[in-house]
């Protein structure tokens, strides 16, 4: 059974908020918001929470200041502990960073600053990713400390920017301009923002338009859950569970609300049940 969310006085590295029906995670350890187990065990609290929690629509996750989203896993905490504490390490953040990606409700990445090595890993779970343009790079450089990207690099960029390229980018360890990674389809879109709390509003306003009463939300994250879950199993599968979740939304209000507004001429208004 997973751990309780931490109170908001007693949460640091992780800090919890919803509002109007967007839960917003925030990275917190500056400067760089790297990564502990401690960290990643309050993020995977905070994702149980938002996905049991019925008023949570979308997800948005982000790093706390202006410089950094995340620079990946904390580099001291690794040297100091055994090779099976990392194995164990590794393990949990590859089932917290799952269990985001798997929640069907729409995740996304806010990515205020440097995104690199765990930090992209974190972003790749989310999504869609939305970075601050000309705020710092993004890019998996752990070849340069003689391992390899181990919270789901190698299987999730593969899977964005095709084998050749993913070989590339992590065997140089090389470093993106934001603008780049939009090319290779790492970012999904630039806002161009003086401050990170004007990007933050940015971002907040693009998740709104997932949320009730304009979008059925239920919807939105059947989608999200169909395209995670359908693009990793046989392609009959990948239909099968297509079908399910479609039965699912068609004994929904919002299903109804849908098809009696198009039949109406009106504009509907969904509840998100």
């Amino acid at each position: 059974m997973a751990a309780e969310p931490k109170t908001e006085e007693q949460r640091t590295l992780v800090q919890y908020s919803v509002s109007e029906g967007i839960a917003l995670l925030t990275l917190n350890d500056p400067p760089a918001n790297t990564y502990t187990h401690e960290m990643m065990q309050d993020l995977d609290a905070c994702i149980l929470k938002a996905r049991m929690d019925e008023s949570v629509q979308v997800i948005v996750i982000t790093g706390s200041g202006e410089k950094f989203f995340c620079a990946g896993a904390n580099i001291n905490m690794l040297g100091n502990v055994t090779p099976e504490f990392k194995y164990y390490f590794c393990l949990h953040a590859n089932e917290t960073l799952s269990r985001l990606e798997q929640t069907p409700k729409l995740v996304i990445a806010a990515i205020n600053g440097h995104c690199v090595g765990g930090g992209l890993e974190v972003a790749m779970a989310a999504d869609i990713r939305i970075a601050r343009r000309l705020a710092g790079k993004i890019g998996l450089p752990e070849v340069n400390l003689g391992v390899l990207p181990g919270t789901g690099g190698t299987q999730r960029l593969v899977r964005i920017v095709g084998k050749s390229r993913a070989i590339e980018l992590m065997a140089t360890g090389e470093l993106l301009a934001f603008e780049i990674g939009r090319e290779l389809g790492l970012i999904d879109h630039l806002y161009v923002a003086d401050t990170s709390a004007s990007f933050m509003d940015q971002v907040m306003t693009y998740a709104r338009q997932f949320t009730t009463p304009q979008k059925a939300a239920r919807a939105v994250g059947r989608i999200k859950r169909s395209v995670q879950s359908g693009a990793e199993i046989p392609f009959e599968y990948a239909l099968a569970l297509e079908r399910e979740l479609q039965q699912q939304l068609f004994q929904s209000e919002d299903a109804k609300e849908g098809m009696a507004a198009y039949i109406e001429k009106r504009k509907p208004e969904f509840n998100g049940r």
